[in-house]
This record gives C-alpha cells, sequence and structure tokens, in this order.
C-alpha cells in the first residue's frame, strides 16, 4: 500500500464521528447509515483501497451475487446465524461425562456419535446424560449459565 493510503486508514481511528460521516458522503455520494463507527471505518478504509487500487473484476462480482442468492433460498436468518455457530465439519467435540470420554465429530449436516447419526449437538447430548441439555453448551462450545 502506497504511504498516502495507510495514512488516510490510520487517520479513520482519529477522526470524530462526524469527520466520518462527512468522508463517507465524499466516497459514496450518499449519507453514512445509522450505524457503529466501527463499521464506518472499515468500509471508508475499504473505499479508500478500492479506489486506490482497483475494486472487484466482473466476474468476481457475478460469482459472488450468485452464491449470495444461492446461499439465501430456503434460510432463515435464525438458520444462518446457526449455521455460523456451528464447528467446521470434521472438527471433534471431546467431554468426559461420569468418567467416560465421549467423542463426537461434526458432520456436514449433523453430528456423529459412535457411529449413529444425530441432527443436532442436544440430541447427543441428551443420548449420553438422559436428560435435557443444550448441546453446546455440554460440549463446552458455549458458556453454561446457572
Amino acid at each position: 500500500m502506497t504511504d498516502s493510503v495507510l495514512a488516510q486508514i490510520a487517520a479513520l481511528a482519529k477522526a470524530s464521528l462526524p469527520e466520518l460521516r462527512a468522508q463517507w458522503r465524499d466516497l459514496f455520494g450518499k449519507e453514512a447509515p445509522g450505524i457503529n463507527r466501527a463499521y464506518l471505518e472499515r468500509r471508508i478504509a475499504y473505499r479508500l483501497q478500492e479506489l486506490a487500487y482497483g475494486g472487484l473484476c466482473d466476474a468476481t462480482r457475478t460469482r459472488l451475487a450468485d452464491l449470495a442468492r444461492t446461499a439465501d433460498k430456503g434460510s432463515s436468518a435464525r438458520t444462518r446465524a446457526r449455521a455460523q455457530d456451528r464447528p467446521i465439519a470434521g472438527t471433534k467435540l471431546l467431554r468426559v461425562w461420569q468418567g467416560v470420554e465421549h467423542s463426537v465429530t461434526v458432520l456436514q449436516t449433523g453430528y456423529d456419535y459412535q457411529g449413529r447419526s444425530f441432527a443436532s449437538l442436544s440430541a447427543v447430548a441428551r443420548h449420553i446424560t438422559g436428560s435435557r441439555w443444550n448441546g453446546p453448551a455440554f460440549f463446552g462450545l458455549r458458556d453454561q449459565r446457572l
């Protein structure tokens, strides 16, 4: 990166919110959205680099738009958020319960425990303990709140 672009990006952290909003207007030609400061800084920094070095090529833009349309089909905001919280397929989760070590493998569309498929970690935890548990909490992926 050139020094001027780096200097402009570094200056964003010291700029006031009204200054960031004014810079947004200059770069995007419209009012800044009512979003937090961190978002404005990141988006302005990206735009400065985009103007200095060029943006994405048309083929990449088209591919990203296609992927976005495909990814959103048949999913709700809740299922997309749930998918983001999921460990990567192939991850092994270990938990010692009543002196026995239990190993669960994360699959693309579920979980494998002792050669048996489960739709959710909560179902695995229920199978292991015999009672209802929050699966991610049981396997230490989430804080357990009592």
